[in-house]
């Protein structure tokens, strides 16, 4: 297994057509999502609501704030780096093995998850102690 670290973490720019009446912006496999989509999810929070605080074994993700503004800490186990999403052509390209607590910054935001693997509960690490003896038995 590959363990990725917060260098891996970037911000991608999603393709986005914008007009005199609005913009489009598009996320496909093909046009800025950097893998095959199994599945998609929308997590709405009141302002200041702490969400993620987790790690996948194998699942990627990209986040998108559709509406307002998010902070997203990853985490490593070693560094951590925090990035604000506040614009909606604008993804976080999070790798497995990262911890992600992620913080809604405006009231009623909303965050959309694009994930590379269908829901797999065992795909979960909820506990940082559980966290940091995953990484330290990947660094072995």
């Amino acid at each position: 297994m590959k363990f990725f670290h917060v260098s891996d973490v970037q911000t991608i720019e999603l393709p986005r057509i914008g007009r005199a009446d609005g913009e489009l912006v598009i996320a496909e496999g093909s046009a800025g999502v950097p893998f095959a989509i199994a599945r998609v999810f929308t997590l709405r929070a009141p302002l200041g609501a702490k969400r993620g605080v987790h790690a996948h074994r194998h699942c990627s993700q990209l986040l998108v704030c559709v509406h307002g503004s998010v902070e997203i800490m990853s985490d490593d186990s070693r560094d951590q780096r925090t990035f604000t999403l506040d614009r909606t052509n604008v993804g976080l390209l999070v790798p497995p093995t990262i911890w992600n607590s992620i913080t809604f910054r405006e009231a009623n935001s909303v965050l959309m998850v694009i994930c590379d693997l269908p829901y797999r509960e065992d795909d979960y690490i909820r506990e940082y102690s559980d966290y940091l003896e995953f990484r330290k038995a990947g660094a072995s």
